[in-house]
């Protein structure tokens, strides 16, 4: 534990150097830091899905480099610093765990996470996605949205009853497709993929790292077919779709 207390304090003594001396660091405000964070949280999320746990460690310091720069730029004005930072959430978290550090019995991980939202109202929330920021991506956004619901008692009880509502929504947004009005398709196609989300969900499926798996193996195979054309001094342009097709298939066989 001393030598982890030792690493921190090191780290806040860099950040209070950086801060005094470094003509970057002495510029950023919270607004400048924003963008670079977010960034950070990205290439993070990067690192988890690759499983890549040398760049994981790099991430994670990057990302607590910020944490620890918000809060010495809000020392600087009596705002906040470190420490209430650190107060803060470990109260949050002794005071959201009532079955760790209280009497509460619980039976398993839903009944946490139904405690969990019972508490936050507790807090003074009105509702309970109240805690979805506003600027998350659209997919992690809903599934965010719909874990809160479940957590709720606002859910499916079968996989099967949600797999009928994506096809209900499949339906809805063929008709509207049919009938060429554009402003319904739009409203109808989120449905559809709001719903599949939904089914991901019940599936044990992160819809967010899904599609980003199948965005990576889309761009290897494509890189494969334009890296063979380029040896044959083809163009995609040159080619039909079945001509095309052979080389996405080769890629495919080669495990890209």
């Amino acid at each position: 534990m001393e030598d982890k207390q030792n690493a921190f304090g090191r780290l806040l003594t860099i950040m209070d150097e950086l801060r005094e001396k470094c003509p970057w660091d002495r510029k950023q405000t919270m607004q400048s830091l924003r963008h670079l964070t977010i960034e950070e949280v990205y290439e993070l999320a990067d690192a988890v899905l690759e499983d890549n746990r040398d760049e994981v460690k790099k991430e994670l310091g990057d990302i607590l480099l910020h944490i620890v720069f918000y809060a010495k730029i809000a020392s600087e004005t009596g705002s906040f610093d470190i420490k209430g930072v650190i107060d803060s959430l470990c109260e949050k978290i002794i005071h959201r765990h009532p079955h760790i550090y209280g009497d509460v019995q619980v039976a398993d991980e839903a009944e946490v996470s139904r405690n969990w939202e019972k508490l936050k109202l507790k807090e003074g929330k009105t509702s309970v996605l109240e805690g979805v920021p506003v600027s998350l991506p659209a997919m992690v956004k809903a599934l965010r949205i719909q874990d809160k619901a479940k957590a709720s008692g606002f859910d499916w009880e079968q996989t099967e009853q949600v797999w009928e509502k994506v096809e209900e929504e499949i339906s809805e947004l063929r008709k509207e497709i049919v009938d060429g009005r554009q402003e319904k398709v739009e409203e109808e196609f989120g449905d559809v993929l709001f719903a599949m989300v939904n089914y991901a969900r019940f599936l044990g499926v992160n819809p967010e790292d899904a599609l980003e798996k199948t965005n990576r193996k889309f761009i290897r195979r494509f890189r494969f077919m334009e890296d063979r054309l380029r040896e044959k001094g083809l163009k995609f342009s040159e080619m039909t779709l079945p001509e095309m097709d052979v080389y996405w298939n080769r890629a495919k066989a080669e495990g890209l």
